[in-house]
């Protein structure tokens, strides 16, 4: 790659975020936690237009550390599942969301429904947007199954690969027309602020000339050591197959698995709704 190409994937963070920092954990409600992040920052290196997307879709995310006290203070417990659209001016930073949501550890609320009233208020005023909030309460967990993405996985192809910053130049086609999912459980990148690894199984369904296989994998796990959040990876992928890739119909989704407690689950589109959320294995 060259050096023009390298700098136009460099994303930069805002200021004032509280992950890679020390911070105390609060027990106490504070929805002054949560931060929200631009989604311009990366879309702007994608030249993407925000009221023209190439996409539709939203990002899932699945708390599994949700707790509250009921008015007599006793604990209860609950899976949170929240979806928060991609047209919102934010995304929201996970570890903000991760300490926002122990601030609930010893607060007393009404009922569940009251707690996750007071969820969807905070997280649309930091993401901008109406976001949508259930919760799986306990005589629920019963009905959780694990389910793995359905589709041609790629990552039992022998091939070699020395590149570990995006790289389009692996993506190519052929001239038959295909319609098919390809699956890959080794999609790597790093955390923009603190380099951490995020690791994913991931999805590409589309239509149109076949993709090559073997370039696909390589470009998925070039990946491996690019800085940059859940949303953004995603994007740049479903961007960069629609551009370097002859293609009419594209789904690109990545499930993550979770950290601190939460897994986030991108899904873009320009042909299909999200799909229903679930669990996989290694989440």
């Amino acid at each position: 790659m060259t050096d023009n190409v390298k700098d136009n994937l460099t994303v930069s963070a805002p200021d004032g975020l509280s992950l890679g920092k020390q911070v105390e954990y609060e027990f106490h409600y504070n929805p002054d936690l949560l931060q929200g992040v631009p989604r311009s920052l990366s879309r702007d290196t994608l030249s993407l237009n925000p009221l023209n997307l190439p996409f539709s879709g939203n990002d899932t995310w699945t708390g599994y550390e949700l707790s509250w006290l009921t008015p007599k203070g006793k604990p209860q417990v609950a899976i949170l599942e929240c979806r928060v659209p991609i047209t919102s001016p934010n995304l929201i930073e996970s570890k903000s969301f991760k300490l926002y949501l122990n601030s609930f550890n010893q607060s007393k609320f009404e009922n569940a429904n009251a707690v996750k009233d007071v969820i969807q208020s905070d997280l649309s005023a930091c993401a901008g947007s109406e976001v949508d909030v259930a919760l799986v309460l306990p005589s629920q967990f019963a009905s959780l199954s694990f389910k793995e993405f359905e589709g041609e996985l790629l990552d039992d192809l022998d091939v070699e690969i020395n590149e570990y910053s995006p790289n389009t130049a692996f993506l190519s086609q052929s001239d038959k027309n295909v319609e098919e999912s390809l699956v890959s459980h080794l999609l790597k990148s790093n955390c923009l602020i603190t380099s951490q690894p995020d690791w994913a199984s991931v999805i590409i369904r589309y239509q149109g000339k076949a993709i090559n296989r073997e370039g696909l994998l390589k470009y998925l796990i070039s990946f491996r050591q690019h800085n940059e959040f859940h949303e953004q990876c995603v994007e740049r992928i479903f961007c960069d197959i629609l551009a370097h890739c002859e293609v009419d119909k594209l789904t690109v989704c990545a499930r993550y698995t979770r950290r601190g407690g939460l897994d986030i689950n991108p899904f873009r589109s320009n042909f299909e709704a999200p799909y229903p959320n679930f669990r996989q294995a290694r989440q």
